[in-house]
């Protein structure tokens, strides 16, 4: 699978989402719409082809990009089905859904290894710690830090450039908290790329100065044009981002879970029921075809019993941990179903 194929069509989609709302699928008998996420929407969007596939066409699922924010705001106003979701979903999106009396179940399907990356002739800041990325991210380096000597005086006197996605990402949020300490608190003089990751990557790979960070899926399609730092939390030392690493639980902060969130009064739909079904069943395959990390098949498992049997709610309780093991999401989820 290519994630550079898959959102190479994203500007187009976009522009042409009304047309496509009204021509391509007026044959369908079921429309089941889904959006948010950038790095979840390569695997939903397989998934959704696959299973429209074994439909012969009946089912259509509209799979769009608008961010997490933006896929939280439409599904608390009961515009879609299911938000593709890189992070949990927050307290505020959780009063939205509650006053618009949007219920839902919160389905986790992968773990990411957030990736920070640099151009390859970056030959300096193969490894940074926590507090580096801190110094260069948090809202106070604004128009301060602006030059990697005065990150670490052993780096060049020049300046760096930064890029990010949007402010309605989830992969912004996670890596804020994770980095700064709090969701969304960063610095505001980076180009954001907004919800189009191959953007972010271009830039980083033409631009020897350049920084930024991606899902891990985008890096591995990229690995070729960019370079993954390694991480270093202050325990393990640097860690680069790996299936092994985010498995055994050394890459942190950055290993984080994502998810889809689905509207449970869609769920009453004979063709959305069946849809998760089949997304859970090939989840592990969807997840591997780019190049993410899949859940154990007992969280797969775990997830249909959540959904058949309406697990209403998040176990996160509307906080976006940072440095979250698969081992801990685990732990949260049986403790969420024992309850």
């Amino acid at each position: 699978m290519s994630l550079s194929h898959n959102l190479k069509v994203v500007g187009a989609a976009v522009v042409l989402g009304a047309l496509m709302s009204v021509e391509g699928m007026a044959g369908a008998d079921t429309v089941i719409k889904v959006d948010g996420s950038s790095t979840m929407y390569p695997i939903t969007e397989e998934g959704a082809k696959k299973f429209q596939t074994t439909k012969k066409e009946a089912v259509k699922v509209s799979v769009g990009i608008s961010g997490t924010g933006g896929g939280f705001t439409k599904f608390c106003r009961g515009e879609i089905d299911i938000v593709n979701a890189s992070r949990p979903i927050q307290r505020a999106e959780m009063k939205a859904c509650s006053k618009a009396g949007v219920q839902y179940v919160e389905l986790p399907m992968a773990f990411d290894a957030l990736t920070v990356v640099v151009n390859p002739n970056n030959t300096w800041s193969k490894t940074m710690t926590v507090a580096e990325l801190k110094k260069i991210w948090e809202p106070a380096a604004q128009g301060k830090i602006t030059k990697w000597s005065q990150v670490n005086p052993a780096w060049p006197d020049e300046k760096f450039k930064l890029y990010a996605a949007g402010p309605d990402s989830g992969t912004l949020d996670y890596f804020t908290q994770a980095i700064v300490g709090k969701a969304k608190s960063s610095r505001s003089d980076f180009t954001a790329s907004e919800e189009d990751n191959n953007t972010l990557m271009q830039n980083v790979a033409k631009d020897k100065n350049a920084l930024g960070f991606v899902g891990f899926g985008y890096y591995m399609q990229n690995q070729d044009k960019i370079s993954a730092v390694a991480v270093d939390d202050g325990r393990n030392g640097g860690v680069l981002p790996s299936a092994e690493t985010v498995e055994d639980g050394t890459y942190q902060p950055l290993s984080r879970p994502i998810f889809i969130y689905v509207n449970m009064k869609a769920a009453e739909k004979p063709e959305l029921k069946e849809f998760v079904a089949f997304y859970m069943k090939n989840a592990s395959a969807l997840v591997r075809g780019f190049q993410y990390i899949p859940l154990p098949p007992r969280a797969y498992a775990a997830n249909m019993e959540f959904f058949k049997t309406k697990r209403l709610g998040t176990v996160f309780d509307g906080f976006v941990p940072g440095g979250l093991t698969l081992d801990d999401l685990l732990r949260r989820e049986a403790r969420f179903y024992e309850n």
